[in-house]
C-alpha cells in the first residue's frame, strides 16, 4: 500500500516536533513537521507514490471485490524511501480513498524516530492521519505518548492527553523513579506559527506533580517568532518582588528585538531592551535599560540613592579579512552600582572594561590591538574611578619563526603599553611598619618593548643538552610626570642585550615497573642593563612569587614594566618516576643566584611586588614543588619556599584529595610567615576540608570548611544537598564566613534547580 513520502508520512513526526518543541521549552533543540502527510495520487495509484513503486509484503494479500477493498494480513510492512511501516492488518478502501492499519502498528523512519500505536488510519479526504495509542520513542531516548494523533496536512497537529518524558519510561535499571515528565490534556502543534499550545499542563518530577497551569503557548525558539517569551521572577531587599516579561520580536532576518518590562513591588517599572543585528561576517548588539525610581532611599548611602537610573551598552565583532577579528564592547550609566543593583550582572570583583580591539592570528604570528577603559562597579565614586586606568592603547606581538638547517628557533615579541590615569591609586599603608602601596599614578605614558631571540639545542657527548640563548631588548618610554609623588617628565631608552645557556644532564634508569628521570639543571643568564623599572612607573608587573613556577626563567617578572638585570645563575633539578600501576612522582626545585650587576629584585615600586619575595640577597630562597599519585585516586601536591639564611619555612602549601566509590575528600594547609618588609605583621596559618558523599539513589551531600590557625578562628564553612539523575537536578546550598575572612560574617543561601531536554540541554533557576 502506499505511503507518503518518508519524513512525510512519518509526519506522525509532527508528534516528534511536538515533543521537540516542548522540549524548546526547557533549551532543547526543535524539528519543524514536514507539509504534506500524503503525496498527490496516493489514493488513486496504488501500490505507487507519485511514479514511485513501493515495496509491499504480507502473509495474505487478497482483493473484496463486493466492497473494493485491498487487504493486506500478517506480518505486513511498507518500505519506502528509507521508512518501514509494519503492522498487523492492512485495509485499503478504494471507495472512500483511505488506508488502515488495524491493530498494532510501527513505524521505523529514515531520521532514527520510532513510531507505536494502534489503528493507524490514512484519510484522503481530511488528508490526515489518525493514530491511536500513539507512542514515540526518538533517537535521544526521549518518550511521547498519546491516546490519539491527529495529524492534518498543512494544517494543525493534535495529541490528547499526551506526556513527554525525556528519560523514557524514567525508571533506572533498579526500578528507581528518575527525571521529569510533563503530561497536557492536549498539545496542539500550530504549524503556521510554528508554535505549540498546551492545555492544562502538568510538571512530574519523579513521577510526583509539582506543578500545573490552565494553559501555556510554547514558542520553537529554533524559529523566530515574535511571542512573548517565558516569564521570570526575582527579588532584593532593595526593589522587593520583581517580575520579568520578556518580548521577543523578529524584526527580520538580520534583526531581533527583545523588550523586557520588570515589575517590582518597591522600585516600580523598569524597562529593558535588547537589539540584536546580525551580517555575514559579524554580528552587533545595544542594550539599554532604565528606570525612575519610586523609593530611592532604599539605597540610602550608596551612589543609587537618586531617581533616575539605567545604562547603555553595545558589543560587537567580525571578521573583515581573514586571520582578523575586530570587535568592540562599550558600557554607559548613571552610577557604577546600577547594573549590581539590578541584578544585571554580579561583576563586584572584576569590574567592566570598555574597550575596542583587533586580533590577528595566523600560524604561529598573533598581534592584539586594544584600546581600554577600566571601570569599578559597585558603590563607587566618580572619585574613585578616576584612579582607575585607561590603556591607550595596549598592544601584544609574538612570533615563532623556525630556522631552515635546524639552525634553531627566533622568537619574537613586543608591547606596547599606554596608560592614563586621572588621579593616585593610594592604597594606603598597612602593618606597624606602615609599607606604603601605590596601585598606580595620576599619570599619561608610552612604554614601548621589543625583543628578539635565537636558541637552538643541541646535544653533547654523554646526552648532556646543552641550549644557548642569546637576545636583544629594546625599551622606550615617556613619562608626564603629572603625579608629586614622583620626578617630573622623564623619557628612557633601555637596550638590554641577553645572553644565556642552559644546561640539563637527563640520567634515565629503568627496571621491571619503575621509569626514573633525574635531570640535573644550570642556566647562567646575563641582561646587560642596570635599569629594572623600564616602564618608569609599574603598571602591569605588580604580580610576583618566587617559587618553583617560575625557577628556571629568564625573566620573572610577569608584565613588561619590570624586567632583570645582572648576571644571575639558577641551579636545581627534577626528577620523575613512574611506575607499572599507574602512580607517579615528579619534583621540581632549585635555588637562584645574583652573580654581577644591579639586582632587580632589590629595587622596590610602590606596588611592593618583589618585596620580601626571597629574592633580594645574592643568594635567593630554596624552591620545591612536589605533585604526585601514589595510588589511583589519590592525589598530592606541595610547595615550599624556604630562608636558607634563616633555616625558615617562609611559604608553603600543602593539598590533597581522594576519590573512591563516588566519595571525594579534599585538603589544604596553608602557611606565610609574617613579612614586616611587606606590612604583613602575623603570620598566616589555614587549614580547608571538603567532603562529598553519596547518599541513597541519585543524592549527594557535601560540606567543607576552613579554620584559620593563626588567629584561632574559623574562616568560612559551608555545605549542601543535591539530587542529580542527568535528566534532573536541584539542589540547596548555605556557605557561612568568619570574621577574619575577606568578606566577612556574610551568610549565603542559594538553591539550583535544572531540566534536561532533548540532547542533553536544559535550564536552570
Amino acid at each position: 500500500m502506499g505511503g507518503g513520502r518518508t519524513s512525510k508520512l512519518t509526519s506522525l513526526a509532527v508528534a516528534l516536533a511536538l515533543g521537540a518543541t516542548l522540549a524548546t521549552s526547557l533549551g532543547g533543540p526543535a524539528q519543524a513537521a514536514q507539509d504534506t502527510l500524503l503525496p498527490p495520487g496516493f489514493f488513486e495509484h496504488t501500490p505507487t507514490i507519485g511514479n514511485d513503486n513501493i515495496a509491499i509484503t504480507a502473509d495474505t494479500l487478497t482483493y473484496d471485490a463486493d466492497n473494493h477493498r485491498v487487504i493486506a494480513v500478517g506480518d505486513v510492512q511498507i518500505d519506502y524511501k528509507g521508512d518501514r511501516i509494519n503492522g498487523d492488518r492492512l485495509v485499503f478502501d478504494q471507495v472512500t480513498h483511505t488506508a488502515h492499519f488495524v491493530g498494532d502498528v510501527v513505524v521505523h523512519s529514515a531520521d532514527g524516530q520510532i513510531y507505536t500505536g494502534t489503528d493507524l488510519q490514512l484519510t484522503n479526504a481530511q488528508q490526515s492521519a489518525l493514530m491511536q495509542q500513539l507512542t514515540l520513542t526518538t533517537k535521544d531516548g526521549a518518550l511521547i505518548t498519546a491516546a490519539d494523533g491527529d495529524f492534518h496536512r498543512g494544517d494543525d497537529t493534535v495529541l490528547n492527553h499526551a506526556t513527554y518524558s525525556p528519560c523514557g519510561e524514567c525508571i533506572d535499571s533498579k526500578g528507581r523513579r528518575i527525571g521529569w515528565s510533563a503530561k497536557s490534556v492536549q498539545m496542539i502543534y500550530h504549524k503556521k506559527t510554528e508554535t505549540i499550545e498546551l492545555k492544562q499542563p502538568s510538571l512530574y518530577l519523579l513521577g510526583v506533580p509539582v506543578a500545573w497551569l490552565p494553559w501555556l503557548s510554547l514558542p520553537n525558539p529554533s524559529k523566530r517568532i515574535s511571542t512573548f517569551r517565558m516569564p521570570s521572577v526575582d527579588s532584593s531587599d532593595q526593589f522587593g518582588y520583581r517580575v520579568n516579561a520578556p518580548y521577543f520580536w523578529a524584526v527580520d532576518d538580520e534583526d531581533d528585538v527583545i523588550l523586557t518590562p520588570s515589575l517590582m513591588s518597591r522600585q516600580g517599572l523598569l524597562m529593558a531592551g535588547e537589539w540584536d543585528h546580525r551580517f555575514p561576517n559579524g554580528r552587533t548588539v545595544v542594550r539599554l535599560s532604565g528606570i525612575y525610581q519610586l523609593d530611592p532611599g532604599a539605597y540610602a548611602g550608596t551612589v543609587g540613592d537618586i531617581r533616575w537610573r539605567g545604562s547603555a551598552q553595545t558589543a560587537g565583532q567580525f571578521v573583515p579579512l581573514k586571520d582578523w577579528t575586530v570587535g568592540w564592547s562599550y558600557t554607559a550609566f548613571t552610577d557604577a552600582a546600577y547594573l549590581i543593583d539590578y541584578h544585571f550582572t554580579d561583576a563586584t570583583n572584576t569590574g567592566l572594561v570598555n574597550q575596542a580591539y583587533a586580533t590577528h592570528l595566523a600560524g604561529n604570528e598573533f598581534l592584539d590591538f586594544r584600546v581600554q577603559q577600566f571601570n569599578l562597579l559597585g558603590n563607587v565614586t566618580q572619585a574613585q574611578q578616576d584612579r582607575q586606568a585607561k590603556a591607550l592603547p595596549n598592544v601584544h606581538y609574538s612570533n615563532v619563526l623556525y630556522l631552515p638547517q635546524q639552525l634553531g628557533e627566533v622568537d619574537l615579541t613586543g608591547t606596547l603599553l599606554g596608560v592614563q590615569r586621572g588621579s593616585d591609586h593610594n592604597l594606603g599603608k598597612i602593618g606597624t611598619e606602615g609599607v606604603q602601596y601605590y596601585g598606580g599614578y595620576a599619570e599619561w605614558k608610552m612604554h614601548g618593548m621589543a625583543e628578539a631571540d635565537w636558541q637552538k639545542r643541541f646535544i653533547a657527548p654523554g646526552g648532556i643538552a646543552v641550549t644557548p640563548f642569546l637576545g636583544l631588548r629594546t625599551d622606550v618610554t615617556y613619562y608626564d610626570g603629572k603625579t608629586t609623588l614622583l620626578p617630573g617628565t622623564q623619557t628612557l631608552f633601555t637596550p638590554t642585550p641577553i645572553a644565556a645557556v642552559d644546561v640539563r644532564y637527563p640520567w634515565i634508569a629503568r627496571s621491571d615497573g619503575v621509569s626514573q628521570i633525574f635531570e640535573p639543571i644550570a642556566q647562567l643568564y646575563y641582561r646587560g642593563s642596570d635599569t629594572t623599572a623600564v616602564g618608569v612607573s609599574n603598571d602591569d608587573a605588580q604580580s610576583f612569587i618566587f617559587d618553583d613556577s617560575n625557577l628556571f626563567s629568564y625573566n620573572r617578572f610577569s608584565g613588561s614594566d619590570r624586567q632583570e638585570t645582572g648576571l644571575r645563575a639558577n641551579l636545581g633539578g627534577h626528577y620523575q618516576v613512574n611506575f607499572a600501576n599507574g602512580s607517579w612522582f615528579d619534583v621540581l626545585g632549585g635555588q637562584s643566584f645574583q652573580l654581577a650587576g644591579a639586582n632587580a629584585f632589590t629595587a622596590t615600586d610602590p606596588a611592593q611586588a618583589t618585596t620580601g619575595q626571597g629574592l633580594s640577597s645574592d643568594a635567593s630562597y630554596l624552591v620545591l614543588g612536589a605533585k604526585g599519585s601514589p595510588f589511583d585516586g589519590l592525589q598530592l601536591g606541595t610547595k615550599f619556599q624556604i630562608d636558607p639564611s634563616a633555616t625558615q619555612i617562609t611559604r608553603s602549601a600543602v593539598g590533597g584529595t581522594y576519590s573512591i566509590a563516588g566519595y571525594h575528600f579534599a585538603l589544604d594547609y596553608l602557611y606565610n610567615a609574617a613579612n614586616p618588609a611587606r606590612g604583613v605583621d602575623r603570620q598566616q596559618q589555614e587549614v580547608a576540608a571538603g567532603v562529598s558523599v553519596p547518599l541513597w539513589d541519585y543524592w549527594r551531600v557535601s560540606t567543607h570548611g576552613s579554620w584559620d590557625i593563626a588567629a584561632n578562628h574559623w574562616l568560612d564553612v559551608g555545605g549542601g544537598i543535591h539530587y542529580d539523575d542527568s535528566y534532573l537536578r536541584y539542589g540547596a546550598d548555605i556557605e557561612m564566613t568568619g570574621p577574619t575572612n575577606t568578606n566577612a560574617n556574610d551568610v549565603r543561601f542559594t538553591g539550583s534547580f535544572f531540566l534536561s531536554g532533548l540532547g542533553g540541554s536544559g535550564f536552570s533557576h
